[in-house]
């Protein structure tokens, strides 16, 4: 998908620098720091235009979340979405997913949410899917070995491809629905994209997998 180009981007989040973090390395092993408390952290990784993560804050005040997003005109958007539902346990970082163990001490993090991820379908670009090995093992070194990974698409290709590289890397599989939206999910947030495709009468597919401890 192209990004349309925004110049005004950075000078925007220096502007909300209490909400878009500028230099999250530093608060590698200090996240406490940054919220005030010790509550359980969970990040999304590829958190768009910041939807599910400000409604997740909202709904869950003892929990402290992290949007990790790669696009500067893209997380703009999550970052007024943040402001608006005026949640104080959401922070957004606009950094690349290959460099969270350069901003998370092993344990820090408990629970990753990938939400309708890129699905790169084409076979030379599997290295690119957020839930190829390469990626899983980013999340077990955040993680300290311990939490889960809550992923949910419309894509069914990547969500066979999700479960066999969960269940190859040793992740439990916990949960998966075929038609999340037909089963009833309690308390579930829906991303602009799950808005788009359930209107469309696309099924949603979800899964949760864990490390066996």
């Amino acid at each position: 998908m192209r990004m349309r180009h925004k110049p005004w981007a950075n000078d925007f989040l220096a502007e909300h620098s209490d909400i878009a973090i500028s230099d999250p390395a530093a608060y590698k092993g200090k996240w406490s720091t940054v919220f005030g408390n010790e509550n359980p952290i969970h990040i999304e990784v590829g958190t768009g235009k910041g939807q599910f993560i400000s409604g997740m804050g909202k709904q869950h005040p003892d929990i402290n979340y992290i949007g990790i997003e790669l696009f500067k005109s893209v997380i703009v958007t999550a970052v007024e979405k943040v402001k608006q539902s005026g949640a104080p346990n959401v922070r957004l970082l606009n950094i690349d997913a290959d460099t969270l163990t350069d901003v998370f001490d092993p344990g820090e993090v408990q629970r990753v949410y990938l939400n309708f991820s890129d699905p790169w379908p084409k076979n030379r670009h599997e290295k690119r899917r957020l839930t190829y090995s390469h990626f899983l093992k980013k999340y077990e070194e955040v993680m300290g070995g311990a939490g889960a990974i809550h992923f949910k698409t419309d894509n069914r290709g990547l969500f066979e491809y999700s479960l066999k590289s969960f269940s190859e890397y040793g992740l439990l599989l916990t949960y998966v629905s075929l038609d999340l939206h037909n089963s009833d999910p309690e308390g579930n947030i829906m991303t602009e994209y799950e808005e788009k495709f359930s209107a469309l009468g696309q099924p949603i597919y979800r899964a949760e997998a864990e490390w066996r401890t």
